[in-house]
């Protein structure tokens, strides 16, 4: 799609550009992955590779149909969108799970002072029980490892049986009419696309100005640290409305794409800014769930104390990054967008 500029006339034609681009992608990551799976003879990396695009287009065309619906055919933009939402959602769990797992290894490692071969990590103040979490740090990991390598295993499975299921084979019919033809609601061919695109931005903000960004304004938020030790297993309810921010934070920058592709006439920096927020914004979901799986094991039946202990100071180990993580998204996001003159 050729980026639009200011003296480019904005109507659902603009959008039904991105989404036939976008269509185009989903197809090419489809080959890909066609190419590089199994019995393909091509390693795991191109085939994680073709599965990363597959997300990726998905996400961008699903958030375009939510957030410039009225433009298009009603029945067929709700009927798309949780299809969509299922298969980026399930291709993502393989690797989320891998990633998991190496988060919590790591912070074990640097957290016990205990290192393996070849790998190095970043210096933290040494907690003063430092003997007592070595004890159990080692058991602490393989309980970890053992537990979420079952879960990516399992992630996998259901990633592959998804991809040669008849719902997936449907979606991808519909995504390769979609790189030819986008059906716009009737009357709407002319309509400006701009508002919509700034109402996104306007829920952002809003939920942005929700958020307990005062207390966030210090680095390691007690009171907060303190609820997210509760022993309650369900998801901590302080994160959900940053969650949500992350969630709407990626749907204005999709709605940007669509009407400034990849030449931003308001500059880099806006840009910027945006990805330094969206950044924190992921290592805050990381590091919450990273936190809640180290609840998850520490209420294995019959674990040692000191496996127990280790755990629990991984989990806390993992809400302090929680609260760092906010810090910083609340630092970026007070800064002033410089565009240019």
């Amino acid at each position: 799609m050729t980026p639009t500029t200011e003296a480019t006339a904005f109507t659902a034609e603009t959008v039904a550009g991105y989404l036939r681009t976008q269509a185009t992608e989903f197809l090419r990551a489809l080959r890909l992955h066609r190419e590089t799976g199994p019995g393909a003879g091509a390693g795991p990396e191109g085939s994680a590779d073709a599965a990363r695009a597959l997300r990726r287009s998905a996400r961008r065309i699903s958030g375009t149909l939510h957030t410039f619906q009225s433009l298009l055919d009603p029945d067929w933009a709700e009927a798309m969108r949780p299809e969509l939402a299922w298969l980026s959602g399930t291709l993502a769990l393989e690797h989320a799970y891998a990633a998991r797992l190496d988060r919590l290894l790591q912070a074990l490692h640097r957290l016990s002072g205990t290192t393996t071969a070849g790998q190095a990590y970043p210096a933290r103040a040494t907690p003063p029980e430092r003997g007592n979490l070595t004890v159990g740090a080692v058991k602490a990991g393989a309980l970890l490892d053992r537990q979420l390598t079952l879960a990516r295993t399992r992630a996998h499975s259901t990633a592959l049986q998804a991809l040669g299921s008849a719902r997936f084979h449907a979606v991808a019919d519909k995504v390769a009419v979609l790189a030819s033809e986008v059906p716009l609601a009737p009357g709407a061919a002319g309509a400006d696309p701009r508002p919509l695109a700034a109402a996104a931005h306007d829920r952002l903000t809003d939920a942005v100005a929700a958020l307990p960004l005062v207390t966030a304004g210090n680095p390691y938020n007690a009171q907060a640290l303190v609820h997210g030790l509760s022993p309650d297993p369900s998801p901590h309810p302080q994160d959900a409305p940053w969650h949500q921010v992350r969630l709407l934070l990626r749907l204005h920058r999709y709605a940007r794409e669509v009407l400034h592709g990849g030449d931003d006439p308001m500059g880099v920096d806006v840009d910027v800014r945006l990805l330094a927020a969206g950044e924190a914004l992921d290592r805050h979901r990381d590091a919450s769930e990273a936190a809640a799986a180290a609840a998850q094991a520490a209420r294995t039946p019959r674990i040692a104390p000191a496996t127990a202990y280790a755990l629990g100071v991984l989990h806390a180990d993992q809400r302090h990054e929680v609260e760092a993580a906010r810090y910083a998204f609340q630092r970026c996001w007070r800064k002033e967008p410089v565009g240019r003159a």
